[in-house]
């Protein structure tokens, strides 16, 4: 299973689980306190789920890795490049 199938079957447990609840079938009475907690929780776990995933690509980008030798190897075709160019009558 992909990624995103496990994410989504995870979201529509948790959803199913939400929506039984908020529903409120006539066997099951939660109390006010508890009712009044559920309703807005689906908006709590997405702005929960937003700070993770800023803080996650602040994480990453903070530990990204420089590639010195990459960054060489990219300039020197980049010249060669232009010096094609050049060669071929184009005018930077």
């Amino acid at each position: 299973m992909t990624k995103l199938g496990q994410w989504l079957c995870g979201l529509a447990l948790l959803g199913s689980a939400w929506a039984a609840l908020a529903l409120a079938p006539p066997g099951l009475r939660l109390p006010a306190p508890y009712r009044q907690a559920l309703l807005p929780l689906p908006v709590y776990l997405l702005v929960a789920f937003g700070c993770y995933s800023l803080a996650t690509v602040g994480y990453r980008l903070a530990t990204f890795n420089d590639c010195e030798e990459a960054a060489a190897e990219l300039q020197e075709h980049i010249s060669a490049a232009r010096e094609d160019l050049r060669r071929r009558g184009l005018q930077f």
